[in-house]
């Protein structure tokens, strides 16, 4: 596990230098999404270049498609596409590295990036899997700020319906990279969520709240505790930071979308070395 969290902070560097040399991206959500992202694909999903193009693979939506460095990171370190073409090429000219998920690239499974749309198709890609009765796993990974748009608790709604008693196993389970910051803003004072608990239980979901969203034991436990709930879809509320890594990013709305200056640059690296030599000596 230690090995993972150190990876989640040399996958950070690569996500900087990717968006000093494509000049353009959206740091602060890459930042708070990271830990999530490195669970996912390192320790939790049966998905692989080998195994990507198998029926029963496990199946992954970018809904926060915006977050796209720290994906396109996570799938290089998996071994999808090299790391060094995509830091050279991002959001250049004619790359295939664009600003938010390209599914003509190995490993995604979906174009995203227009907010609301990743948790209605991954219950219709849960609700095929049952059809074909495949046991693949379903995840989703939504911002907070996304939760705004109506087509978000349209899947929520579905999501719950199609769990049906004694049918072919349905498992699923969306994540909400709870950073409390948009664009425009912090979420509470754009459209606030009030419970955002006690909102998902309405629409029959089981609740499972990580305290802190970037730290890999607690969304370890988080997911495993997921793959035993039947009989409905469940939600991780994982409380990250915006811009976690760096005290330069960290918790300010203006890092949604910001380039490092030179000055910031070495500021931001020094202290991801800082913070990984803490847990090499944990």
């Amino acid at each position: 596990m230690n090995e993972l969290k150190v990876l989640s902070y040399d996958l950070r560097k690569h996500v900087v230098d990717m968006i000093i040399a494509g000049k353009g991206g959206h740091i602060g959500g890459d930042m708070s999404v990271m830990e999530i992202l490195v669970e996912l694909y390192m320790k939790q999903m049966n998905i692989s270049p080998e195994n990507k193009d198998l029926d029963n693979r496990d199946r992954f939506v970018l809904s926060k498609g915006h977050s796209v460095e720290s994906y396109y990171a996570v799938l290089a370190k998996k071994g999808f596409f090299p790391m060094e073409e995509v830091i050279s090429t991002f959001s250049q000219f004619g790359s295939k590295f664009i600003g938010h998920p390209n599914n003509k690239l190995p490993g995604i499974e979906m174009n995203s990036g227009s907010l609301g749309h990743g948790l209605p198709v991954c219950v219709g890609m849960a609700m095929a899997g049952k059809m074909d009765r495949k046991d693949y796993r379903v995840y989703v990974v939504m911002g907070d700020g996304e939760l705004a748009e109506g087509s978000v608790w349209e899947g929520a709604m579905a999501a719950r319906v199609v769990f049906i008693p004694g049918a072919y196993p349905l498992w699923r389970c969306a994540v909400v990279d709870r950073n409390r910051l948009q664009i425009s803003g912090c979420t509470e004072d754009v459209m606030g969520h009030d419970d955002l608990h006690e909102r998902f239980r309405s629409f029959g979901w089981h609740v499972i709240d990580v305290a802190d969203g970037n730290d890999i034991d607690q969304l370890d436990a988080a997911f495993e505790e997921a793959k035993t709930v039947k009989g409905k879809p469940t939600v991780l509320i994982a409380n990250t930071v915006k811009g976690c890594g760096s005290p330069v990013m960290e918790n300010k709305a203006a890092w949604h979308h910001k380039v490092p200056t030179a000055q910031e640059y070495s500021e931001i690296i020094r202290d991801f070395e800082k913070r990984k030599e803490a847990l090499l000596h944990e």
